[in-house]
C-alpha cells in the first residue's frame, strides 16, 4: 500500500511526533509498504512564533496537489493540524478522499500557556478540523475520554513504542554529578512545567536534557542546574541510564515517548497523575504518580530499575504501527463528505 503522511512536524526537528512518525514509517516500510512523509523542510518556511525552532510551511497547496498526483497513495494520514495539515485536508475534502488524522499534541492548553487563549476556543477549532477525519487516533485511553466529552468523534487508539535495544542496559555517561541524579529530558519550553522541576528540594544534582525556547531563561533563574542541550542516539541512552529519577513535570502531554524511553533504560519516573503518565506509568513499579513531586521523586529511588524496564517491553513499535495501519482507510473506500 502507498502512505502518504502529511506533517507539519518532520526532521529536522526534535519532538515525540517526529520520533512516532520515523519509526512508524520504518516499521511500515519494514513490512513491504511505501511510506512518503511531507513536512515543512520541503517548502517555504517561517519561525513559528515564541518557538523558532518549529518552522511554519508558507503556499503548500499546490505543492501539496503534485505530490498527491505524483505518489497516488492508497491512503492519506494528516498528523498534524498546522499549515501543511490544513492544505492537505482542504485538498481530500474538495477531491472526495477519505483520510485519518492524529491528535498528538494539546495545542489549546500549549497556546493557552503561551497566549492565554481561553482553551474552549482553540478545542472548538480542533473539533471542526477533526470532524471529518475516518479516525482521529490518540495515544492513550485518558486522552480519548478527554477527548470524548469534549465532542470529539471517531476517536481510534494508537499507542507508542519504544527501542528497547538502544534504550537499555548499557554505559553511563563520564560525569561528576553528586547523587542522586533527577533528570528531565525533552523540549524546553513553557508548557513542559519544567521550573515545576527545578524547583524542588530533593538534593542531588537536577540535569536537563534538551533544548527549546525556554532554555535562557531557567539557565538563569537555575544556576545550580545542569543543561546539557539535545542529545540523540546512544549519548541519550547513556544520559537516561545516568539518572536516578527521571522527572516527568509536564501536565499537557498526550503520552510522552520520553517516560519509556528512561523506563527502557531501568529508570524511574516520577510525574504527575495526569493523562500520559497515567497511561504509562505503572505506579509503584516502574513509576510514582503524585500531584506532591518531589514527594514523587523522592519515593522513586526506592524503585527496582529491572522492574522498571520490564514495564516498557510491553510496548514496541511494531504493536503500535499495526494499529495505526488497521486505522487507515484506504482511497478505494466511499467518498468522503466535507
Amino acid at each position: 500500500m502507498h502512505i502518504l503522511i502529511a506533517s507539519d512536524a518532520w526532521e529536522p526537528q526534535v519532538n515525540g511526533v517526529v520520533v512516532t512518525l520515523r519509526n512508524t514509517a520504518r516499521e511500515l516500510q519494514e513490512a513491504g509498504h511505501r511510506v512518503e512523509v511531507i513536512g515543512p523542510s520541503r517548502f517555504r518556511s517561517i519561525p513559528c512564533p515564541t518557538y523558532p525552532e518549529i518552522r511554519l510551511a508558507l503556499g503548500v497547496r499546490r505543492a501539496l496537489e503534485r505530490e498527491l498526483d505524483r505518489f497516488a497513495p492508497d491512503a492519506i494520514h494528516i498528523s498534524t493540524e498546522g499549515p501543511i495539515g490544513m492544505a492537505m485536508r482542504s485538498i481530500c475534502l474538495d477531491r472526495g478522499f477519505p483520510f485519518t488524522t492524529a491528535y498528538h499534541t494539546r495545542f489549546p492548553e500549549y497556546v493557552h500557556a503561551r497566549t492565554r487563549l481561553p482553551t474552549a476556543v482553540a478545542y472548538a477549532w480542533l473539533r471542526r478540523f477533526h470532524a471529518p477525519s475516518r479516525a482521529v487516533m490518540v495515544a492513550t485511553r485518558a486522552i480519548q475520554r478527554d477527548l470524548e466529552r469534549r465532542g470529539f468523534v471517531n476517536l481510534a487508539r494508537w499507542s507508542r513504542g519504544v527501542d528497547t535495544r538502544l534504550f537499555g542496559p548499557g554505559p553511563k555517561i563520564r560525569n561528576t554529578w553528586q547523587p542522586p541524579v533527577f533528570m528531565y529530558v525533552g523540549r524546553v519550553a513553557v508548557e513542559k512545567n519544567i521550573a515545576a522541576f527545578l524547583a524542588l528540594d530533593v538534593g542531588g544534582t537536577k540535569v536537563v536534557v534538551g533544548d527549546g525556547p525556554q532554555r535562557a531563561s531557567l539557565q538563569q533563574r537555575f544556576p545550580g542546574v545542569v543543561f546539557t542541550g539535545a542529545k540523540s542516539g546512544e549519548e541519550l541512552a547513556a544520559h537516561f541510564r545516568s539518572a536516578d529519577v527521571f522527572v516527568f513535570p509536564s501536565r499537557t502531554d498526550t503520552f510522552g515517548l520520553v517516560m519509556l524511553e528512561a523506563m527502557a533504560c531501568g529508570t524511574p519516573v516520577a510525574a504527575y497523575p495526569v493523562p500520559g503518565p497515567l497511561d504509562v506509568v505503572v505506579p509503584r513499579v516502574s513509576g510514582i504518580l503524585d500531584d506532591d513531586l518531589r514527594a514523587g521523586a523522592l519515593a522513586a529511588l526506592e524503585l527496582d530499575r529491572a522492574k522498571v524496564r520490564q514495564a516498557a517491553l510491553a510496548y514496541s513499535w511494531a504493536g503500535a504501527t499495526a494499529q495505526f495501519l488497521g486505522n487507515l482507510h484506504p482511497r478505494r473506500a466511499e467518498p468522503c463528505a466535507a
